[in-house]
Order: C-alpha cells, then sequence, then structure tokens
C-alpha cells in the first residue's frame, strides 16, 4: 500500500534568508516515494508534523490553555462549551469531541513522523551537515512527546498505578492494530526514543556552539529553540523521569539545561515594555505559530469577554505576591474591570521576531522546579533552587523552608503555568485527591485519566485504562 502524508512549505517571515526555516504552513498532498527522494523532502515532512501540532485541538488550544487548564481549574471564565469538561464529565458530546481529538490528532502526526523514519536510514548520502542525524533525532523525539501527552491524558500516572493498561505505542505505518501498553511499558518506549534521540543530536549546534549562519544549508539549523532540539530532549526526560519517579536522573537532566547558559531568564525590563510577554528566552522549545495574533485576539481579548479565558481579579491576586515580574506584566484588565486577561501570547511591542509567535513547550521555569522538589525528595530540602525560580521573578528569597514543601511548589507551578497547560499533569502525577477550584475528589471521580474514545474502544477491543 503506498502512504500519502501532508507536507508543508517553509514560508519566510521576511524577505531575509535568514528566517526561511522560521515557519510552516499546508502546501500540498505527495506521495511519499517522491517526498523522501532528495533531503528537502525529509525537511519539509518534519516541518509538516510540527506545523500540525499547531491546531486548536491540540498545542495553540486544548493541549494549552484551553481543556489542560480548563481541567486544572485556572479560569474563572470560558467560551461556552467548557462547563462539562471543567466538571470532569467526560462522556458530554462536547468533551467527547475535545478528547478524541487529542486522540486522533496525535496518533496522526505519530504516523507521520514514522513515516519519515522508515525511510531516513534508506538514503544516508542524501543529507548533507549533520541533517540525517538531527531530523532523525528531532523525529524520534517527536514521537517521543507525542506520545507521552497522550499517556499523560489516557494512562494513570505512575503514583496510581503503573500496571495498569493505557495506550498502543507506534512505531510503524500499519494496517494492523498496535498492542495497548501498560503505563510503565509506555514510558520506557518513550524513554528509549528519547535516549536515542539525545545520541543523535549530540552534534546539534545548540549543544555544540557551532556557528550557523544564513550561507550554509540555507540556514536550515538555525532557530534551535523552534525545534525539539538537544536541550529540549533532556527537559522531556527529566519531565517523564519525574512521571515515573526516577527522581534523581530526573535532577541530572534538568540540570544539563539549567546549567547549559543557553536560556537566560528573562529580563524583566523587556517585560515592562511589552517586548516580551512570553518570556521568550527561557523556552527550551517552543513551537512557532504564524496566526498568534488571531489566537490572542480570539481567546484573550480584554475587549470581548465573551469568548475569552479569563481570571477574576480576586483570585490571580491571592496567586502572586505584588512584586512577581509574571503579575505585573502578563496580565491585562478587562474593559469592564471584572477580569484580568493572560497576555504571554500578545505580540510585542516593537514587532521583534525573536520574541513573536512562540507557544512554549518547555520552559527553564519548569527545569528550576523539577530541580527543586527533586532536591526536596532527595535531600530534604529544595528552598535554594525554589528561592532562584523566585528571585528570578521580582520576588524575595523565603527565608526557611515551607513547612509544606509541596503546597509551596503547587502554588508556584500555579503561578509559572497559567495558560501553558501543564498544572493539571503536575496534579496528575502527585494524585492529588483535591485541587483549588473544584470540591471533587479527582481520585475517587478518575477525573485525571479520560476514556479511551469510543471507536478506539469498540474497533480494538481496549482493556479498560481508567
Amino acid at each position: 500500500m503506498k502512504h500519502y502524508i501532508i507536507i508543508y512549505s517553509l514560508l519566510a517571515l521576511t524577505l531575509t534568508s535568514c528566517n526561511k526555516w522560521l515557519d510552516v504552513s499546508p502546501k500540498a498532498q505527495v506521495e511519499d516515494t517522491d517526498l523522501f527522494s532528495n533531503q528537502n523532502g525529509y525537511k519539509e515532512a518534519l516541518a509538516g508534523v510540527y506545523s500540525s501540532m499547531v491546531s486548536d485541538n491540540t498545542y495553540t488550544k486544548n493541549m494549552l490553555f484551553g481543556a489542560m487548564d480548563v481541567l486544572a481549574q485556572v479560569w474563572d471564565h470560558t467560551p461556552s462549551g467548557y462547563e462539562t469538561l471543567s466538571d470532569y464529565d467526560y462522556s458530554s458530546a462536547y468533551s467527547e469531541s475535545i478528547l478524541s481529538a487529542i486522540w486522533s490528532n496525535n496518533y496522526n502526526a505519530i504516523a507521520n513522523v514514522n513515516n519519515l523514519l522508515a525511510h531516513i536510514d534508506n538514503d544516508k548520502n542524501l543529507f548533507t551537515h549533520n541533517n540525517h542525524a538531527i531530523i532523525k533525532g528531532e523525529a524520534l523525539a517527536l514521537r517521543a512527546m507525542l506520545h507521552f501527552d497522550l499517556l499523560r491524558c489516557f494512562g494513570v500516572s505512575y503514583e496510581q498505578n503503573r500496571q495498569m493498561p493505557a495506550i498502543p505505542y507506534s512505531t510503524t505505518m500499519t494496517s494492523k492494530v498496535s498492542p495497548q501498553l501498560k503505563v510503565h511499558e509506555v514510558a520506557e518506549k518513550v524513554l528509549t526514543d528519547l535516549k536515542e534521540a539525545e545520541t543523535l543530536l549530540a552534534i546539534d549546534p545548540i549543544l555544540t556552539g557551532e556557528q550557523i549562519t544564513e550561507m550554509i544549508d540555507n540556514g536550515y539549523l538555525l532557530n534551535r529553540q523552534l525545534h525539539l532540539n538537544y536541550y529540549a530532549v533532556k527537559g522531556l526526560e527529566a519531565r517523564l523521569l519525574m512521571w515515573m519517579q526516577r527522581y534523581d536522573e530526573a535532577r541530572a537532566a534538568a540540570r544539563v539545561i539549567l546549567k547549559s547558559g543557553a536560556f537566560p531568564w528573562a529580563n524583566p525590563s523587556l517585560m515592562m515594555v511589552g517586548n516580551d510577554f512570553a518570556m521568550a528566552t527561557e523556552h527550551v522549545f517552543a513551537l512557532n505559530n504564524i496566526n498568534m495574533s488571531a489566537m490572542d485576539d480570539n481567546f484573550f481579548n480584554a475587549e470581548t469577554q465573551i469568548s475569552s479565558f479569563t481570571i477574576a481579579p480576586e483570585r490571580l491576586n491571592s496567586y502572586f505576591e505584588p512584586t512577581d515580574y509574571r503579575y505585573l506584566y502578563q496580565f491585562v484588565t478587562s474593559v469592564t474591570g471584572e477580569w484580568l486577561c493572560c497576555r504571554k501570547y500578545s505580540m510585542p511591542k516593537n514587532s521583534d521576531i525573536y520574541y513573536s509567535n512562540k507557544i512554549p513547550l518547555v520552559k527553564l521555569g519548569e527545569m528550576q522546579l523539577i530541580e527543586a522538589e527533586c532536591n526536596y525528595r532527595l535531600d530534604g530540602s529544595g528552598l535554594e533552587a525554589l528561592n532562584t525560580l523566585r528571585e528570578m521573578r521580582g520576588l524575595l528569597p523565603l527565608t526557611a523552608e515551607p513547612a509544606d514543601f509541596m503546597q509551596e511548589l503547587s502554588a508556584e507551578y500555579r503561578r509559572e503555568f497559567i495558560a501553558e497547560g501543564q498544572l493539571f499533569f503536575f496534579y496528575k502525577r502527585l494524585n492529588r485527591t483535591n485541587i483549588s477550584g473544584t470540591d471533587k475528589d479527582m481520585v475517587a471521580e478518575k477525573a485525571y485519566t479520560f476514556p479511551l474514545p469510543k471507536g478506539e474502544t469498540e474497533a480494538a477491543e481496549r482493556e479498560q485504562n481508567r
């Protein structure tokens, strides 16, 4: 059977070739035997996977500030339709449509990754300037990330039951039904892909310091923050290893990023003047969304609250200390004065391309919080690492270990990840019975784990995943 995949052309934001590989948009459907006849086909196939993630169904809405933050009780007001999801009713038509779209979008992206990987070792002589290893490494990392997010949605946590049936781990293009694996089996396969990606990406310019210019392969290896680069793979390893309760290894992976110096802490003076709302320098991996302005206008519009995701001022005030840069610069009051809208996805006032259009998926702040939690679990104190983040956010350091360190850590996760989709997964990893914003018993209600899509359970006869 011939396979067909959607590929994407690479469009420049400006007339300068140094930005040639920044953006992606739909191009055409081609037969894969033609697509993989030269290295540009592999570049476009990989870009197509990244571009497929820029979707309301997943990483530019529902896996970001939409469904995931609704489930984490981040918002006081949401666009119409999210009410049943906020109540953890996964059986409503609206909830089912959201959850099935997450499933299908990620598995479609995985299928395209697998198609690329099925071909890439056939003609290594097609590739120039380390592109074979880097493209293959990124593809493996994408497969790992997409599966891990499916596991975080449709599998229970390690804390609950690592032996529970979860999801399939797809590694080939096939019409056969992939077997349903247990939680720990999926996690181990994610780790295997990440470790292979790490090895391949040891030649990544972001790690080696190789100077890439637009004269080298038209600048293909520029802008590594917008790809699953070497450090992003280490960040995903740290996140996964926390899920697997392997805290010593998770800390080691996080420290690779923290000690690299590759991702400077955000400059508050740029935030203050409106030129870096999203703290772009701290993005270890970000998706590039050329429609960011429309996304911001649709969902965080201070003029028209009806379709926006907003927070009540009194609640936000309870989260933040008054000198916190995030509180001061990342929110704006609605015209009615009733609500606050997040500005993380607002375009910078100076229109600097570096600070524009970035969706943060792996961040420096998360690595700092991972180190703090691991230090607490392994050494008995996470205070120093937690204070590093506090000081970088304009806060005074805590002078003594909090009486309830994990509660303080939870509060910091809530402040750091508003509109980024990570808070729900943090609660789930810890298997928290109660979370702020709801009186539901999250564990008893099985609220942390989505039911498998009906089509999946009916067609493939999957075991109960909850």
